[in-house]
């Protein structure tokens, strides 16, 4: 009996992964705005960004990433959340110095990083996960460590809402003729 709940324990705090359902949570960012995870995925896919420590050089450079790719996110209906153990006053700073355009979570005493199960051990300081969540808050892609410095992978898995907006296809270029109709996405 023992073994079955330390089983069920170990799972139920296992790191999400393509096709799980991703666990639910309502946080402030910065400024002070609500963010409800179950809610956002009804407006389109959300980027949830865990990232150790703002002002480093992998974070600075993850996070510049989603700011140039922010309307690339945008085109696919998404919606990011970059989430850090930092307190509220290190990441409004880091954000601020970023020019972010989107969300940066505090979670100082990770309740967040442990519901995802991207805590390093020891100290309270999140792993570089990057979830993407989809309808229903099903995990979409998952990317870690250096992969999740780049955001390409992430925003190619935003996937477009039914009856919304269609992408625009990037721009052909000089000289050549660009298709009439975009061809379907591929995973």
């Amino acid at each position: 009996m023992l073994n079955s709940l330390l089983v069920v324990g170990w799972l139920s705090a296992a790191i999400p992964q393509v096709g799980d359902t991703a666990p639910d949570f309502t946080v402030k960012d910065t400024a002070g705005t609500t963010y409800t995870l179950s809610e956002m995925v009804k407006k389109g896919p959300v980027i949830v960004a865990f990232f150790p420590k703002a002002f480093t050089g992998g974070c600075t450079k993850e996070l510049t990433a989603y700011r140039e790719r922010y309307k690339d996110v945008e085109q696919a209906q998404g919606q990011v959340l970059a989430f850090s153990t930092d307190d509220a006053e290190t990441l409004t700073r880091f954000k601020t110095e970023l020019k972010a355009p989107f969300a940066f979570i505090p979670d100082p005493d990770g309740k967040v990083v442990g519901a995802y199960d991207v805590k390093m051990p020891v100290v309270t300081v999140s792993k570089r996960y990057t979830f993407v969540v989809g309808e229903d808050r099903k995990v979409l892609k998952v990317s870690e460590g250096k992969d999740a410095i780049d955001p390409t992978g992430a925003i190619a898995a935003c996937p477009l809402r039914k009856g919304g907006a269609e992408a625009k296809p990037t721009a052909a270029p000089a000289g050549t003729t660009p298709p009439t109709q975009a061809a379907p996405a591929t995973k």
